[in-house]
């Protein structure tokens, strides 16, 4: 028994398999050095190109967050349904697309934090 433990032992910790000797290439420092200077170079003229390519391009709008008349009409409604609670604090063309979000949740759902939520950000206040 105890020479069946031993070869599977033996097995499990001695391999057969020949060792591979590995051959280091040596680098000199002047491959480095040589190396990385071109390695700068290459990112300095890809941050040049990327620089320009900034300086030529038209600035991106920002989206247009304004409401259209009908939409204004329609805050307008949504906002007159609570007007027992709640007023306009800011002029109507000064709405936005979430402030309009907010309200129609708001009649969806009926919650009050998002009546809440326009309160802080000072377009609705508590009568």
């Amino acid at each position: 028994m105890n020479i069946l433990f031993k070869g599977i032992i033996d097995k499990l910790f001695k391999t057969t398999q020949p060792t591979s000797t590995s051959q280091y290439q040596s680098i000199s420092q002047a491959e480095v050095e040589a190396l990385v200077d071109a390695k700068l170079k290459e990112h300095a003229a890809a941050l040049e190109t990327t620089i320009s390519d900034k300086g030529n391009q038209v600035p991106i709008q920002d989206e247009d967050y304004t409401l259209s008349a009908k939409q204004i009409e329609y805050a307008l409604s949504l906002i007159e349904k609570v007007k027992e609670e709640f007023e306009l604090a800011i002029d109507p063309t000064k709405l936005t697309i979430k402030d309009l979000n907010r309200l129609i949740a708001y009649n969806r759902y009926k919650n009050k934090g998002t009546l809440i939520n326009l309160v802080k950000k000072g377009v609705l206040k508590k009568k």
